[in-house]
């Protein structure tokens, strides 16, 4: 199942980002269920993420959410989790 998580970061939280992006991508590797993720921008200012991920269901979603490092360290505003429909690509 693709789950699309859309986080949208605190104002003013570029340092948490930052210095939590290393352990991040680390994450990411480690878990092996992310098929695209890349930041949302504001110019060239990275203002959120969104990550495709390849789970069992939903609640696989939010139990890798919750341990995402940006997500730990409190650098995300909100966090939305949907499903989601490959089509092109």
């Amino acid at each position: 199942m693709l789950i699309a998580l859309i986080a949208r970061d605190k104002p003013d939280a570029l340092q948490t980002r930052l210095d939590n992006r290393s352990a991040h991508l680390a994450y990411i590797e480690e878990t092996g269920v992310v098929s695209q993720a890349g930041p949302l921008l504001n110019g060239d200012a990275m203002i959120g993420s969104l990550i495709i991920l390849d789970v069992e269901d939903p609640a696989a979603a939010q139990s890798w959410a919750d341990g995402d490092p940006y997500a730990k360290a409190g650098l995300f505003q909100s966090v939305e989790l949907i499903p989601w429909k490959k089509v092109i690509g």
